[in-house]
C-alpha cells in the first residue's frame, strides 16, 4: 500500500522529519510518499497560516491521489485543511491531530498536548472538543516557533521538556501528545527520560491510514464530504476549480 504524507506548510526539512517518523513504523509492504507544499508559509502557526496553506496542500494531495496513494495524512497538528481535503479526495485523509488523540485515548484517561507557540493552543483546543477529548486532555504551549525546533542552538528542546514537566505534574497527565509534526522525532526519546506513553501524531496516523486500506474504507461522499460541486473559480484560484482538481485525466 501507498500512503501520501504532505506537509502543508514549504519546510522541506520539516517533511524530511515526518517523513523519518512515518517510515519507521510502517508496515512491510507500506510505502511512505512525503510531499512539501510548494505555496505558502515556511511554517503554520496561527489562523492565518493556517489558512494560506490550504491551497498549497491541496494540491499536493490532489497530484498525490493521482499517482497512486491509498491514504493521505496532513502532517500538520492544526489538521490543516482537513474538511477540504476529505471532501476533495477519494481516499482517506487523516490529520495528525485527529489520529493522535484517538491512539492517546486508549492508553490514558487523561493526557496532555504540548505545542509550540501560545497563538496555536486556542485553535488545538477546538481541535480537542471537536473530538470530543475534552474532559480528557488539556492543552499546553512552551511558546517555541515551529521552525526553532530545528535550530541546534535554540532552547526549544528544553522548554519543552519544562512544560512537559508542568503537565505531569499539574495536569496529572497520563500520557503526552507532541502537537507539531516538526516534534515527530523526539517521541522516542521523551518517552524514556519521563517515563510515561509520547504519542507523535504522524506515526499514530500512518497506523490507522494502514488500517483504513486494509478495511477498504474511505470518506463518506454524502453530507458535508461530498463532492465538490463543479463551478467556475477565478482569479488565482482558477486552476483550483472542483473540475480541474478532481480531473484524473
Amino acid at each position: 500500500m501507498q500512503i501520501l504524507v504532505v506537509n502543508p506548510n514549504t519546510t522541506a526539512t520539516m517533511t524530511a522529519t515526518a517523513a523519518h517518523a512515518a517510515k519507521s513504523v510502517a508496515a512491510v509492504g507500506t510505502e511512505i510518499v512525503a510531499a512539501t507544499s510548494t505555496m505558502g508559509p515556511a511554517s503554520i502557526e496561527g489562523y492565518y497560516d493556517e489558512a494560506l496553506a490550504v491551497p498549497g496542500l491541496l494540491l499536493e494531495i490532489a497530484k498525490g491521489e493521482k499517482a497512486g496513494a491509498q491514504a493521505a495524512i496532513i502532517a500538520c497538528f492544526d489538521d490543516t485543511g482537513l474538511d477540504a481535503a476529505r471532501a476533495m479526495a477519494n481516499i482517506p485523509v487523516i490529520g495528525i491531530c485527529e489520529a493522535a488523540l484517538a491512539v492517546t485515548a486508549f492508553i490514558a484517561r487523561r493526557f496532555t498536548v504540548v505545542t509550540t507557540m501560545e497563538r496555536s493552543r486556542i485553535p488545538l483546543e477546538a481541535l480537542v472538543e471537536r473530538y470530543g477529548m475534552k474532559d480528557r486532555c488539556n492543552v499546553r504551549a512552551a511558546d517555541i516557533p515551529v521552525l526553532s525546533l530545528e535550530d541546534p542552538n535554540s532552547n526549544a528542546r528544553d522548554r519543552l521538556r519544562t512544560e512537559i514537566s508542568a503537565a505531569l505534574s499539574e495536569d496529572r497527565a497520563e500520557a503526552i501528545v507532541l502537537g507539531c509534526a516538526g516534534m515527530a522525532d523526539l517521541a522516542a526519546d521523551l518517552a524514556r527520560e519521563f517515563g510515561v506513553p509520547v504519542v507523535d501524531g504522524v506515526a499514530a496516523a500512518v497506523k490507522q491510514a494502514e488500517a483504513l486500506i486494509s478495511l477498504k474504507l474511505s470518506t463518506a461522499k454524502r453530507g458535508p464530504y461530498a463532492t465538490p460541486v463543479r463551478k467556475p473559480y477565478t482569479g488565482l484560484l482558477e486552476s483550483f476549480a472542483p473540475q480541474t482538481m478532481l480531473s484524473h485525466d
